[in-house]
């Protein structure tokens, strides 16, 4: 197999869906026996303990997951709304409704969570932040 430039993956990468390159970073993780949110793991584990510092590590927090829980009755507006916040397709979208409970966006700053549990909550979604 002909070794790929680091741009000719991330052309490759481009042309993906949110869904398949969900599915090839689990692949990778498996394959090489590595988590992707380690990271994200140690700096949780590393936050101090306390009622004060949880809230401060609370009011820090600058990464949010936006996670559906359910649907509700509009969900033909709900699957709207998940296309236009993540670009996915109709399949897709409707994927991610159907799985509820299912993270939307992950890793969004406040003000891009804020709005999108607005818009879907808006839709007549149940929307929670992580």
């Amino acid at each position: 197999m002909a070794k790929l430039s680091t741009e000719e993956l991330l052309d490759a990468f481009k042309e993906l869906t949110l869904i398949e390159l969900s599915e090839f970073v689990k692949a990778f993780e498996e394959t090489f026996d590595v988590t992707a949110a380690a990271p994200v793991a140690v700096a949780a584990a590393g936050a101090p303990a306390g009622g004060a510092g949880d809230a401060a590590a609370e009011e820090e927090k600058d990464s949010f997951d936006v996670v559906l829980e359910a649907a509700g009755d509009k969900k033909i507006q709900v699957i709207k709304v998940v296309r236009e916040l993540t670009s996915l397709g109709l399949g897709e979208a409707k994927a991610v409704v159907d799985g509820a409970p299912k993270a939307v966006l992950e890793g969004a700053n406040k003000e891009t969570a804020e709005k999108a549990k607005a818009s879907l909550e808006e839709a007549g979604a149940t929307v929670t932040l992580k």
